[in-house]
């Protein structure tokens, strides 16, 4: 029994540890070429993903599911990844400004159902 959770911590730890290197990635891509408060906002996002991963290492499997999912959803669909296919499927429509209203609401609402509402990202 003590194996399976010293197995389970470490893949737990594993997991955090991906999903950090993932944030860090994106970050060092959107740096380049993007305005400053482009930069800023994301940093602001990304560090509460980050305090998120780490304060829900021991949570349930379905709390950490929904933290993974809201740093793919920030790292994959971002502008500095994916707002170029963004714009090829909307022919452009939606804006840049937009899109990063949609990280930070995708996120502030994961962290107030997830009880952390001093986490929020605000303007």
């Amino acid at each position: 029994m003590a194996a399976q959770r010293t197995i389970a911590a470490r893949a737990v730890r594993q997991e955090s540890e991906v999903l950090l290197r993932q944030l860090e990635a994106y970050l060092g891509a959107l740096r380049t070429g993007r305005s400053a408060a482009d930069v800023d906002r994301a940093e602001r996002v990304a560090a509460a993903l980050r305090r998120l991963i780490a304060d829900t290492a021991g949570a349930s499997a379905a709390d950490r599911a929904r933290v993974r999912a809201a740093v793919h959803y920030f790292v994959y669909q971002g502008p500095a990844r994916g707002g170029a296919r963004l714009a090829l499927l909307t022919g452009g429509r939606v804006a840049a400004d937009r899109r990063r209203a949609g990280d930070e609401r995708v996120v502030n609402d994961l962290l107030r159902e997830l009880g952390r509402p001093d986490l929020v990202v605000t303007e």
